[in-house]
């Protein structure tokens, strides 16, 4: 006999009676009822060719669906198990199943697809691991960021997984993206939790939230497309919301409100890293990490700039007026960095954030003033606005703020020229004089070569 159809005698006796011969077995309640559980054995249907029932010693007996697939490939589809499927429902399962076969469809490896199938989530896992791995390559070609990797992650975990986690990647569909996108901005994922002894994590969600993160989205699933888990990306077409872009511009009185805030917290006993960090920040246009993080290799007071061996753009070089080469003249130059810890040796100073709102609540300004509510960025938008009401040109301007330049050259220039460190000067002083309240001198800025 075949192994597929075991031998059965007329005659056996068991707790149902009398057993069929296999060539008439027909698989029904009592048949199944009755088959012997002593071997691991398979029993097929004498009507319906390719419906049969396994049985295992453990005593468990599955229908199955046995056939051919078209590579000529013998295949099985469980049904489900005898007891919480009934014979009869079997068989109009495995009727269905063949009628898709006969059409050309491989039901068992449809399955065996759609159990492998990767979620969201464990997408979103295989980008981290790639990324931290350096193979998810950011701006200029080059690997993202550890803090730029970061904040992926937080938008991953309190965005992406809460709402699409659970979601197959292949079933996505631009329909559930655009929903996506409504979700985060109607505030679906806000939250606000404890990370820690002293963390806190305040999601807001919002229509900014919602268009960053579905820019992350969009990243995430064309790195699916390269593994080869998708053919197309659902993120394409997805309308997204305009950025709400705050236009900071300062006027003198705002500049001067600010000096007066810097120099009462330095009197109220704020710590000289906040103080002078946030002027360097006025007299530079410098982003806060960018200041935060400065160590004393990065400056060059002979050559009036900033050496950057990392920002946001990577490499940049930014000019310093005399009033910025001055304040950075008047520190410690002992240490690494140039805002040091207050108590870990070693590591840059780590309160600004906290320590700008303190320094914001000392100062005295009308409702309409731009202080109210400022970032520390605006301070880079009040520099470069500053630098615009002095007449100078958007490319000028765009040296000032170390912004990538586009062209080949640029990446092989590594000092800046005269005109751009006068610009930087003229600016500083404007600013410095605002802030101090004094009339803006003119200084002669020694062009000295790095």
């Amino acid at each position: 006999a075949s192994p597929l159809r075991p031998q059965i005698k007329m005659g056996t006796q068991n707790n149902e009676g009398l057993m069929p011969k296999l060539s008439q077995f027909r698989i029904t309640k009592r048949t199944v009822d009755a088959l012997p559980t002593d071997k691991d054995a398979t029993y097929r249907d004498d009507k319906l060719k390719g419906f049969a029932v396994r049985v295992k010693p453990s005593g468990s007996k599955t229908y199955l669906v046995i056939y051919r697939n078209k590579e000529g490939r013998t295949r099985s589809l469980a049904l489900g198990q005898h007891g919480a499927l009934t014979a009869e429902k079997a068989r109009k399962e495995a009727e269905k199943a063949l009628g898709a076969i006969s059409s050309g469809l491989d039901p068992s490896e449809e399955r065996q697809l759609e159990r492998k199938a990767q979620t969201v989530a464990d997408l979103c896992a295989a980008y981290i691991k790639a990324a931290r791995a350096g193979n998810i390559l950011g701006r200029r070609g080059s690997p993202k960021k550890a803090s730029t990797l970061a904040t992926d992650i937080g938008r991953i975990n309190r965005h992406i997984i809460p709402l699409l986690g659970k979601r197959k990647v292949r079933d996505l569909t631009t329909a559930d993206i655009n929903k996506f996108v409504r979700d985060v901005a109607a505030g679906k994922t806000a939250v606000d939790v404890k990370t820690g002894p002293r963390g806190r994590a305040i999601v807001e969600g919002g229509q900014g939230a919602a268009t960053r993160t579905v820019g992350l989205l969009g990243g995430i699933l064309s790195f699916a497309i390269s593994e080869g888990i998708i053919m197309a990306n659902p993120c394409r077409g997805v309308r997204k919301y305009a950025p709400k872009h705050r236009h900071v511009r300062f006027e003198a009185n705002d500049y001067a409100a600010l000096g007066e805030a810097l120099r009462a917290s330095e009197g109220a006993g704020e710590p000289w890293q906040t103080v002078t960090a946030f002027r360097l920040l006025s007299l530079t246009g410098c982003r806060l990490g960018e200041v935060a993080k400065l160590r004393w290799a990065d400056v060059d007071l002979t050559g009036s700039a900033l050496r950057l061996s990392d920002s946001k753009t990577g490499r940049s070089i930014r000019p310093l007026g005399s009033a910025a080469v001055s304040l950075l003249r008047s520190l410690d130059q002992t240490g690494d960095y140039v805002f040091p810890a207050v108590r870990a040796k070693g590591a840059p100073y780590g309160g600004f954030p906290k320590a700008w709102r303190r320094i914001l609540s000392r100062a005295v300004v009308p409702p309409e003033s731009v202080l109210n509510g400022l970032t520390p960025h605006g301070l880079r938008h009040g520099f470069a606005s500053t630098a615009g009401d002095l007449g100078m040109s958007e490319i000028t301007i765009a040296g000032l703020l170390g912004h990538a330049s586009a062209t080949v050259t640029a990446r092989y220039v590594h000092s800046i020229d005269a005109t751009l460190i006068a610009a930087a000067d003229r600016v500083a002083s404007r600013i410095a004089a605002h802030m101090d309240s004094t009339e803006e001198t003119a200084t002669i800025v020694p062009i000295r070569r790095a």
